[in-house]
């Protein structure tokens, strides 16, 4: 996803609360072992890509960052909302080097839960953990997960280990934890 982004001079929090105000969303570009450099991203265009994104894979998604004059592969390290109106108030770019691995967390997406043969007995769908922790080179960070429940039964759960994990990626979970797990209804 493409970003044009602006630098800005850092100072007085009635500097970013104007840019604010003028509809622009102050961030910091932090690179390997380098300063933050302070940026700013028109907030309408920050607004539609966060629309059209697919819920859960913000911190998976690598954006391509246009200052004019250079470009940089960043992922979002930390993002803030304002507590009222959810407009973006701020956001951290981490820039990506090819041969550096770089820590995400990539969400775990459910599939099959309408088909699930246990929640058709009366049983009840729990995921107990949503997102699972890894390392690797940003040419290989995975978009999401998926565990397919369509056929687990009452009292049935899916492992962390038994999620299926490229090669390229090291996962930093204890993987013998439970992620989803079919839950039996009290008088069931």
């Amino acid at each position: 996803m493409k970003l044009s982004v602006h630098k800005r001079t850092t100072g007085k929090k009635g500097e970013t609360n104007k840019l604010r105000r003028e509809g622009k969303v102050p961030a910091i570009l932090y690179g390997h072992n380098e300063p933050g450099t302070p940026i700013y991203i028109n907030g309408e265009e920050i607004q539609a890509l966060l629309r059209n994104m697919k819920q859960g894979l913000l911190a998976t998604t690598i954006f391509e960052l246009h200052d004019g004059q250079k470009h940089h592969k960043a992922i979002i390290k930390d993002i803030q909302y304002h507590v009222a109106t959810y407009a973006v108030e701020h956001i951290d770019f981490a820039i990506l080097s090819d041969k550096v691995p770089v820590t995400v967390k990539v969400p775990i997406q459910i599939q099959g839960a309408a088909d699930c043969v246990g929640v058709k007995l009366g049983g009840f769908l729990r995921q107990v953990i949503r997102t699972l922790k890894v390392s690797c080179l940003p040419k290989d960070i995975p978009q999401e997960f998926t565990v397919d429940v369509r056929n687990l039964n009452i009292t049935q759960s899916v492992r962390l280990s038994e999620i299926a994990v490229p090669s390229s990626v090291r996962p930093l979970g204890r993987m013998n934890e439970v992620a989803v797990i079919i839950g039996k209804k009290a008088g069931t």
